[in-house]
Parts: structure tokens; sequence; C-alpha cells
């Protein structure tokens, strides 16, 4: 069991960095895409378009298996860190996105009309209302990072499932330890989709006043 549980703090750990980088990743490309200057939105959507189209899977097997042709080698954590932060903020962008368009454009014409700069704007009047719009779906794509981070055990990060199959290479045992990795992942997922769907009530209800 302890080696499991040293996988499971592997995994929240690698879930919590990912999701930090996805976080910004995903503002960033979110703004560029509602950007006044063409190239920026350009870039911002050929980037989600491409991480999108593709399986994650892939992704993983490029930057750990495919960059070290050319002279790039990085630590499989490194690898599955980036690779998971950089999938998920694509689509946090969308989130993003979808958060900011819907703040009344009434209230940005206001805040400009009194000379406020688009950076005070986003700050002082956009993100306040466009936060909360978000949080849920937010919530609910860490719980399915989670989930994905398992597919790291493909480029050896020692996570859950890979200290799980090394596990099963000794004792030959699967399906008592897969069913305890599986127990593992709900203990950890279930808490935060409460909180997702706390947080979507609360949405819900602030809405509809």
């Amino acid at each position: 069991m302890p080696y499991l549980l040293l996988g499971a703090k592997t995994t929240i750990l690698l879930s919590l960095v990912s999701m930090a980088l996805a976080l910004v990743l995903g503002l960033l490309a979110a703004l560029a895409r509602l950007s006044r200057h063409a190239p920026l939105r350009w870039f911002s959507n050929i980037y989600v378009e491409v991480i999108r189209g593709t399986p994650l899977l892939v992704q993983l097997f490029i930057v750990y298996y495919g960059l070290p042709q050319y002279g790039i080698r990085l630590d499989a954590f490194v690898a599955g860190f980036l690779t998971l932060g950089f999938h998920y903020g694509a689509y946090l962008s969308e989130v993003y996105r979808a958060g900011i368009v819907a703040v009344e454009r009434g209230q940005i014409e206001a805040a400009q009309s009194i000379g406020m700069s688009r950076g005070q704007i986003l700050r002082e009047v956009v993100l306040p209302q466009a936060i909360p719009v978000v949080l849920p779906p937010l919530g609910n794509y860490f719980i399915s990072m989670l989930k994905d981070s398992a597919l790291t055990a493909t480029i050896s990060v020692t996570e859950l499932l890979r200290a799980g199959q090394l596990r099963v290479a000794i004792t030959f045992r699967a399906m008592e330890i897969y069913l305890i990795i599986a127990a593992i992942y709900f203990a950890i997922s279930f808490p935060f989709a409460l909180l997702v769907r706390r947080l979507e009530r609360r949405s819900s209800h602030g809405k509809s006043h």
C-alpha cells in the first residue's frame, strides 16, 4: 500500500503543477484570441486547434520520445507536466473566453469612457465577473486532468498507475491492485467533484438573482 500512496502523491503533485501551467496558458490564449492584433489571434487559434485536434497520448510521445531526436531531452515528470499543461491550456482558453465574453459590453464601454486602460478593465471589471462563471468548468477540467495524468505512466512517470503496474509485475495480484488504484483515484477526485457541484449551484443561484 505505501508504494501506491507514494504514486498517488506524485499524481497529485503532477496534476497541481500541470493545472497551474494550464491556467496561465489558457488565460493568455483566451486574451490572444480576443486581441485586436491578427498575429496574436492567428497564433492562438493554431495552438488551440492543433492541441484539441490531436490525442494527448500522441502529444506525450512527441515531447518525451520525439524531442530527443533534436537534442532536447526532458525528465519524464517534466515532459508530463509540460504536455498536460499545454494540452489543458488549450481547453481552458475556451472556458476563459466564454467567461470574458459573458461580461456585458456596456460595462466595458463605461470603463473605457472614464479613461481606464485595457489592463485596468481586465483586472477590475472583466475578471471579477468572469471568474465565478469559469470556476465550475475549471474544476471539471482539473478532475479530467487528474485522471489523464495516468497516461504519463507510458513515459515512465512513477505516478499512481505506474506504481501499481510495477507492483503487479512483482506480485501478479492485478485485480486487487488495480481495484485499489481505482479507489484511490475516486477518493482523490470525489471531493473536487463535490466542490464543483457546489460552485455550479452557487453560480446558478447568482444568475437567478
